[in-house]
């Protein structure tokens, strides 16, 4: 790979036609391996390293880039990145490539820099496709759902962001059973049906399917896809002799040392017997069963190497 010359992506990408699953009662086909750029891909982070993690994506099949605005740090920071990457390397592949961002957390000062607003949705995505230089996202989440909006007044505005050309589709992540229910209604009847919703699914946290989410998605058509599938490192060997210099939890950022107990150790000794009986990783095992359950059409997945993604590749592609 010559990350200095001229990308070309290679000719053997879409060879395997079984990476591919169907997104809900959709035309859409997504990976069942997504690369997520929540970390990894910020301003403090080497712009070649991204190149060269992208690069290895496309050339087996991720089509699925998933960002937000405030991904960094710094806030906004992983959309640069990706505006940078499309004009160095992806912009003759654009129609090959499915683009998502998302709006619902924090990103600026004051009282419209936050939540599920008309007012922060349509300001976030005008601001996401400058950083990204693109005219449209592929598809358009509203990332958490918010208590104190008229849900209209959020569903509304996906519906006219979609309208307006910024947008070919709409998800959620991150709400609520009977919120959900509501939007893919609302959705549906002003004919702009629900395509995805994303929430945090994997063998340590199975909320979305104890609080029947995940069999909603799949009743209603509407796709699964999955974050945090390796629990930000937990469903892996790389806790299982301390803590890695250079690992999220040394940092204590969003993964907290509390979380090795005696009871975590157990259940991954365990699960690694089962994999290693599979001939498989930890990863590649979590992977597998995230991706085994009825509705989940992809699962994200984040890297800081290419070998990573490589690994993590292997529960699809062995």
């Amino acid at each position: 790979m010559d990350l200095k010359g001229i990308y070309l992506a290679d000719d053997r990408r879409y060879d395997d036609g079984n990476l591919y699953v169907r997104c809900g009662k959709s035309g859409i086909n997504l990976p069942k391996i997504s690369l997520g750029f929540w970390h990894n891909f910020g301003g403090t982070d080497p712009y070649e390293r991204s190149r060269a993690i992208t690069h290895y994506a496309f050339d087996h099949g991720i089509t699925h880039f998933d960002l937000a605005n405030n991904y960094g740090p710094p806030y906004g920071s992983a959309e640069e990145t990706m505006g940078r990457l499309m004009d160095d390397d992806f912009r003759p592949y654009r129609d090959e490539l499915f683009i998502s961002s998302k709006a619902g957390y924090d990103m600026w000062p004051g009282p419209y820099g936050n939540w599920g607003s008309r007012k922060y949705l349509m300001a976030s995505i005008d601001q996401s496709l400058r950083r990204m230089r693109l005219d449209y996202v592929d598809l358009f989440y509203s990332h958490r759902f918010d208590p104190e909006t008229p849900i209209e007044e959020t569903l509304q505005a996906l519906v006219d962001i979609v309208r307006q050309g910024k947008a070919l589709y709409v998800g959620i992540s991150n709400w609520p059973l009977e919120p959900l229910k509501a939007a893919e209604k609302y959705l549906r009847e002003h004919d702009v049906p629900l395509l995805i919703y994303q929430g945090r699914l994997n063998l340590i946290d199975r909320a979305p399917m104890e609080q029947g989410i995940l069999d909603f998605c799949h009743e209603s058509g509407v796709g699964f896809i999955a974050f945090s599938p390796l629990a930000q490192g937990l469903l892996t060997d790389r806790y299982l002799n301390g803590i890695p210099a250079d690992s999220r939890m040394a940092r204590e950022f969003h993964l907290k040392s509390s979380r090795l107990t005696p009871e975590y150790f157990a259940y991954i000794a365990e699960l690694k017997d089962k994999a290693e009986c599979q001939e498989k990783t930890i990863a590649e095992a979590a992977l597998a069963w995230v991706l085994e359950q009825k509705g989940v059409t992809s699962v994200l997945t984040g890297a800081s190497s290419v070998d990573q993604l490589a690994k993590n590749l292997r529960c699809v592609r062995p």
